[in-house]
């Protein structure tokens, strides 16, 4: 009898173990492991926030199954090896949503948004303790893998908790300044590397602003390049018009087309 979809998780789970089994499944998903499959896992997240972005339900929606997919197949590679199955997936984290939201689900009182922080790492600290873990410094436990300006931005907040931050954001622009003013003495200097390390500096100053102004540097940027985007291909356009390209623009001719329509994107 042929498969058929269904909202049940349990088509999806079976799905995946016909894929996954030796002689009649697929050649190529038999041949993974969890390393070569963590680059579509990452590759899906991105997919899911690019939805979002874009305003995009039913994309989200594709995309959202995308990324199940992804924690199954983790889960089955799993199983097959008798380590967990995604029936363990589901009770660990309902345990894990349960235990840290006793607000919710138990008489703890908290019920401002930065009490139930609070409430939450120290339920986390809690966990630590009783699985014997050695104690950690603050600013461990945050991947390595994660985009860097997202880091930078938990490395901060962890930063913060412990009271390593400034109360006022002039200082934070005055740290930005800072590092601008050194990035020109290093050029002035003739020192190419040392400017590459300020632009570091400089990215993680300007992460701390946006951290400050409670904006998420992944999402500005994002809209940012958006806007770069947007407005680039209004260049484009604009010189095709004229029959010419980008190549046979000057800079002059092409940074005037730019501010008009920077202008007309604000026009009301």
């Amino acid at each position: 009898m042929p498969v058929q979809p269904s909202r049940d998780i349990r088509r999806l789970i079976e799905i995946m173990a016909r894929l996954r089994t030796p002689g009649s499944g697929c050649p190529w998903d038999l041949a993974q492991d969890f390393s070569t499959i963590a680059p579509y896992t990452l590759e899906e997240a991105y997919e899911v926030v690019d939805a979002i972005a874009r305003g995009d339900l039913p994309g989200l929606k594709d995309e959202l199954g995308d990324l199940l997919l992804q924690v199954v197949y983790h889960a089955r590679m799993a199983e097959e090896q008798g380590a967990f199955d995604f029936g363990d997936v589901v009770e660990a984290i309902t345990t894990k949503l349960l235990r840290r939201h006793p607000h919710v689900f138990a008489d703890a009182p908290e019920h401002t948004p930065q009490a139930v922080e609070g409430l939450w790492e120290r339920i986390k600290a809690q966990e630590r303790a009783q699985r014997g873990a050695a104690a950690t410094g603050t600013l461990e436990g945050v991947p390595l893998a994660l985009p860097a300006l997202t880091r930078a931005l938990k490395l901060q907040e962890k930063a913060a908790r412990v009271g390593f931050d400034w109360n006022d954001i002039g200082a934070v622009l005055a740290k930005i300044r800072e590092e601008v003013d050194e990035i020109a003495a290093a050029l002035d200097g003739g020192r190419p590397d040392a400017a590459r390390t300020e632009v570091g500096d400089l990215l993680f100053a300007v992460v701390n602003l946006a951290r400050h102004l409670k904006a998420d540097p992944e999402g500005l940027l994002r809209l940012a390049n958006l806007k770069f985007v947007r407005r680039f291909g209004a260049v484009e356009r604009a010189l095709a018009v004229r029959g010419r390209t980008p190549q046979e623009a000057s800079l002059a001719e092409m940074d005037a087309l730019w501010d008009e329509a920077k202008a007309a994107e604000k026009a009301p």
